[in-house]
Order: structure tokens, then C-alpha cells, then sequence
């Protein structure tokens, strides 16, 4: 079937209604106010919000902006495809993997491994929640932090709900260059800007906000008084942090030939454990902060969703089953330690081999409808691209968001079929071969997968969900309506630019996603304040590389608001029901410390000597 070229438009009622911007921005926004509703008023399940929304999206994108039925479905399979793999798949391999760990009693060794570090909660809480989370961030995404470390934090007796909150707030900073650098790299493909300049721009901004965010966690977990009594254990976490994460993400403009932002979060969290893990051996806060609540022993049950449906007598069985053998508590020796360790070791190491495949991975000039990719392993590709029927280069942007040489370009919509270079499949291989090395029974992995398949039963279908409405809005053009709003800002226009970026994340729920709505739109933004002699300090691509790296670096901080990270959040510490209130503990951290990038942009686009840490593209 041929269908017609869908032309989008900033304003698709035009002349047709009085106001018609206000209108069309309102529609544009209108999936996004009602998912707010149905999640945080009336309460919904997040699957049931996200789908609500999405189908919101559809009845705009097909009644206000004219978009044909057929296409605006293979948006929301496209979105929901991506949504499955790589987001979905990493999530159920990082929950099968610490599933791993529990069925086997290793997860009580890490737990006691990091407390035997120091027994008071607030540098546990940033030992776990910060440094082995931004570990995790750089090593997958894709919720994988929020997943592991709130268990683990849970398992030391941290309250669960306060547990999800700590997690999402302290995955921010890292998140930019999170899954070795994807949300860099996707920005770099939608706005023809360098890479290597974006994470330098990044590279400029987030260490500052690194050194804030341990502060930030352990102020929510106790007062003012109690967080200045750790105050030196937050310096030499965070700032050990930050100048790895300064290091890594500039060292190529120092050493051209030594590339090493992809890797930033990934080593800047080893080191930033290691560094607050030595200094803790000759330093002990004079007062220790503990829970009423005693770290349970055994951990508890890894956590799950009530089981419903015609198969809840056999989840409910499963879920009965105990999390850990019976056995003598396993006696802290390095080499225990080591094997208890060895299932997120194997993770780091197959994870960064399959990055390092990944960033070879270019997408193949030609054009069929499945193409395979550039990196070839035993005579198959390592990745394929599907072309989606009916929307694949039938679809073309506005053309006041084109540049003049661009104007005819359509839109590109292509499934990237990663089944060997997504983060999950590394993630995965390192949970069988874990089961092999722990010596698990047929019993014990079978126990592991289906507790594994009840727990993914309610975050899957929402990410799914979440981004298939992402998609719609994209392809539609009413992430173009609503980012156009937000230029006409003027001179404050980079606070908004990292707003914009933060509301893009809150979309898609991934900084990605947002790059990839909204990057090539903040290059135009840039482009435009430019020409009417707003950044009077930049040159123009100076300009460019500021606005668009704000895209992602105030985006980081919707990463704690979305949807896909609460969904997680709450089945790691067991508060599935809970998103509602999660979602409103974490608001207002979010908003705050978006402001923040978007200040800071303010700072680096109009005041010397900031503008001196804009670099030349």
C-alpha cells in the first residue's frame, strides 16, 4: 500500500482556529498532561498510564495533525520495538543476573562485602547508589543502576521507598554517558555536530553537578547536622568522580589520539569506589547514622508484583520459593568475596567488549527493507536494520526546522536489530555463564528465569508503552510544536534549552531519546538566537555545541522522573503501586537540579570566563 508523504507542521491548525499556535502547542502537550494525570491523580497502573497517553497521542497525531492512521501505528511499533531492545532487554538481563546472585547466596556476601566498608547508612548510600551506580550506568543504562543498587540498598535495610528515591536521584550526573556513551553519540547523529566536542561541552558542565549530587542524596536521608558529619566522605566521592569524569570526557583534546570519553562513567565510578574505599580506612565518621531497621538475614526476596491472572497459583509458588539455599552464612575472605563479585565483573567485561563492537556499528548507506550492518561475526552481522513499512522515509519534517540543503530530506525509520551489541545481550551472557561458574541446578535456573518473567511482567509493557507514544510524538511533529514554544524564549532560551532536554527525557526515558527528538531542533534554535547577535561571546559553532549538549546534560535530570526509571525503581525495591508517590518524592529534586544545568548554560553562553569552557567545534 503507497500512502501520501506526511508533511509535518508546527502549526497544523493554522487558519483554522483563532490562536491556533496556543492551540497546536496545547495539543502537542496534550499526551504528556494526560499521562501526568493518569499516573500521579488518578492513580493508575503505569502500563494502563502509558498506554492512556499513547493512545492520546494517536487521536492527535491523527485528527490535529492530519497523520494517516497506518503510520501513526508503525510509529508507536517502531517506539515500542525500541522499547523491547535494547531497554527492555537490559532490564530483565540486569534483574535476571542479580536474580543469579540471590538464588546462589552471593548477593548477601556483596552486601555484607560493601558494609563490612563502613556500617553507616549515608556511605553506603553513596558507595552504592552513586559510584557503583554510575559504574552501572556507564556499563548498560537503561534503568540497569536503578535496578541493582536499589535492591542492594534494600537488602541493607534501607527503607524501600526511600531506597527507589536515593537511586533515581543519584542516577543523573553519570547519565549522559550512560551505555559507553550513547546518548553523546545519538546526539551527535541527529545534529552533524562532533562528538568528541559534545562530550567535551559535557564533559564542562557535569562534574559540577557530580559534586553536588552525593550532598543532595544524603541530605534526603537525614539533616543538615548529619550530612556535614560525612562532609569529607562526600568530598572525595564526589570530586573523585568529577575529575575522572572532567578527565575522561576532554582527554582527546588534549591527546587527539587518545579517545577515551565512551568509557567516562565506567571508570570514573570504579575510581570513585576505590578512591572513597581507601580513604574509609583512615577515616570513620565520629557518629554513625543506622535505620531502626535491621539489614534482614537472609536478604530479602528479590521483588515482585503481586502475581495475578490465570497462572497465579504457580508465580505465587515461585515467589514462595526461598531467595538463597540454606546455608552457614559464607565467611568474608577475599576469595568469597571475589566469587560474589565475579557475575557483575563478567558484566564490566563483556559489556565493554560488546561496546566497543557497538561504536563500530555504522548504519549502511544502502537502503533495503533489512539491511545488515557494517561488523561481521561468523558470516552473521552483528546487527540488522528493519526498515518500518509505511513510515520509513515518508515522513519530512516542518521545513523551518531544516536548513536550506535539507529541506527535501524525509525521515529516516529504521529498527536497529542489535541482537549481539545491545547492553542486555553482554549483561545476559554474563548471567549463564555465571550460573555455570556458581554451579546452579536445572531447579534453581528455572526458578531464576520465571521469578525473572513475573517481575518484567509490569516494567516491560510500560517502557513499551512509553516509547511507542515517544515515537508517535515524533514522527507526528508534536515534539517540534512543543520545542518551537520553548525558543521563543530569546535571550534566556539556553535555561530553557536544558528544560527542553529535561522534558524530552521525561517523554522518552532515556537522555537518547531526547537527544534524538529534540537535537537537531536546539541546533536551529542556536543557529537562529545566532543570527539575531544573541551569543555576542561564541562563535556559531560554539553556539551549536552549547545549546545542543544542554539538551542532554539538562536532561539527565528528567532521568528521575520518568516513567521507565520509576517503573524500575519500584520493582527493584518491591513498591509496585508505589509509582504515584516515588514520582511526587522526586519531582521537585528534579526540577531544582535541572534549573541548575539550566544556569549554568546561562552562565557558559553570556559571562566571561564561562564562555572560555565553550569549546570550538
Amino acid at each position: 500500500m503507497l500512502l501520501a508523504l506526511y508533511q509535518q507542521h508546527l502549526d497544523p491548525l493554522h487558519d483554522k482556529i483563532p490562536l491556533s499556535a496556543v492551540a497546536s502547542t496545547f495539543f502537542a502537550a496534550l499526551p504528556i498532561l494526560v499521562l501526568f494525570y493518569l499516573l500521579v491523580v488518578a492513580r493508575w497502573s503505569a502500563p494502563r498510564a502509558g498506554g492512556g497517553a499513547a493512545v492520546v497521542a494517536f487521536m492527535v497525531a491523527v485528527l490535529v495533525y492530519g497523520m494517516n492512521p497506518l503510520m501513526a501505528s508503525m510509529a508507536f511499533a517502531d517506539g515500542a520495538a525500541f522499547g523491547l531492545l535494547p531497554v527492555g532487554w537490559t532490564v530483565f538481563s540486569a534483574m535476571l543476573l542479580y536474580n543469579v546472585t540471590i538464588k546462589t547466596g552471593q548477593f548477601d556476601v556483596i552486601r555484607r562485602s560493601i558494609a563490612s566498608l563502613s556500617n553507616d547508612a549515608r556511605v553506603q548510600a553513596i558507595l552504592i547508589g552513586f559510584a557503583f551506580g554510575a559504574f552501572l550506568e556507564g556499563a548498560a543504562g537503561g534503568g540497569t543502576p536503578v535496578a541493582i543498587c536499589g535492591a542492594i540498598l534494600v537488602g541493607l535495610g534501607f527503607d524501600p521507598f526511600l531506597a527507589a528515591v536515593l537511586c533515581l536521584i543519584a542516577n543523573t550526573s553519570p547519565v549522559a554517558y550512560g551505555g559507553l556513551g550513547t546518548p553523546i553519540l545519538t546526539l551527535s547523529g541527529v545534529s552533524d555536530l562532533p562528538a568528541d566536542k559534545l562530550s567535551i561541552m559535557a564533559g564542562h558542565q557535569l562534574p559540577l553537578l557530580s559534586m553536588i549530587v552525593p550532598l543532595w542524596m544524603v541530605k534526603c536521608m537525614c539533616t543538615w547536622r548529619q550530612t556535614f558529619q560525612v562532609w569529607p566522605v562526600l568530598v572525595v566521592a564526589g570530586v573523585s568522580f568529577a575529575l575522572f569524569q572532567f578527565t575522561f570526557a576532554t582527554m582527546h583534546a588534549y591527546v587527539p589520539a587518545l579517545v577515551l570519553w565512551p568509557m567516562t562513567d565506567i571508570g570514573g565510578g570504579i575510581f570513585s569506589l576505590i578512591v572513597t574505599a581507601l580513604f574509609l580506612q583512615k577515616w570513620k565518621p565520629a557518629t554513625e547514622f543506622h535505620f531502626h531497621t535491621a539489614a534482614p538475614t537472609p536478604p530479602p526476596p528479590a521483588p515482585t508484583p503481586a502475581p495475578q491472572g490465570a497462572h497465579a497459583a504457580e508465580a505465587q509458588a515461585v515467589l514462595s520459593d526461598p531467595p538463597a539455599p540454606a546455608r552457614t552464612e559464607i565467611p568474608l575472605t577475599p576469595w568469597s568475596v571475589t566469587v560474589a563479585w565475579m557475575p557483575y565483573i563478567l558484566m564490566s567485561v563483556f559489556l565493554l567488549l560488546t561496546g566497543l563492537v557497538r561504536q563500530r556499528e555504522k548504519e549502511p548507506v544502502e537502503d533495503r527493507f533489512i539491511t545488515p550492518g557494517v561488523v561481521q561475526v561468523g558470516g552473521l552481522a552483528t546487527n540488522y536494520y528493519i526498515s518500518i513499512p509505511w513510515l520509513h522515509l515518508e515522513t519530512r519534517r516542518d521545513e523551518y526546522l531544516l536548513p536550506e540543503d535539507k529541506k527535501e530530506e524525509r525521515e529516516k525509520a529504521r529498527f536497529n536489530f542489535a541482537w549481539l551489541t545491545a547492553p542486555g545481550t553482554g549483561v545476559f551472557i554474563a548471567a549463564l555463564i555465571s550460573m555455570a561458574m556458581l554451579r546452579m541446578n536445572r531447579a534453581q535456573i528455572g526458578w531464576t528465569f520465571r521469578r525473572t518473567l513475573i517481575q518484567m511482567r509490569i516494567p516491560i509493557p510500560t517502557i513499551a508503552f512509553m516509547l511507542g507514544l515517544s515515537y508517535i510524538t515524533r514522527y507526528a511533529g508534536m515534539d517540534a510544536t512543543l520545542g518551537y514554544a520553548f525558543a521563543a524564549t530569546g535571550v534566556v532560551y539556553p535555561f530553557f534549552a536544558a528544560l527542553l532536554g529535561w522534558l524530552g527525557v521525561f517523554l522518552t526515558g532515556t537522555d537518547a531519546g531526547s537527544n534524538a527528538l529534540f537535537g537537531s531542533l536546539q541546533r536551529i534554535t542556536a543557529t537562529q538566537l545566532f543570527n539575531r547577535s544573541v551569543f555576542a561571546h561564541l562563535t556559531l559553532g560554539q553556539s551549536q555545541v552549547l545549546i545542543c549538549t544542554a539538551n542532554s546534560t539538562g536532561g539527565v535530570m528528567g532521568k528521575m522522573i520518568d516513567a521507565q526509571s520509576i517503573v524500575v525503581a519500584t520493582a527493584a525495591t518491591n513498591q509496585v503501586g508505589r509509582e504515584a508517590d516515588i514520582f511526587k518524592a522526586v519531582l521537585w529534586h528534579s526540577i531544582i537540579l535541572a534549573c541548575i544545568v539550566g544556569l549554568i548554560v546561562l552562565l557558559q553562553a553570556y559571562v566571561p570566563p564561562f564562555t572560555l569552557m565553550v569549546p570550538h567545534p
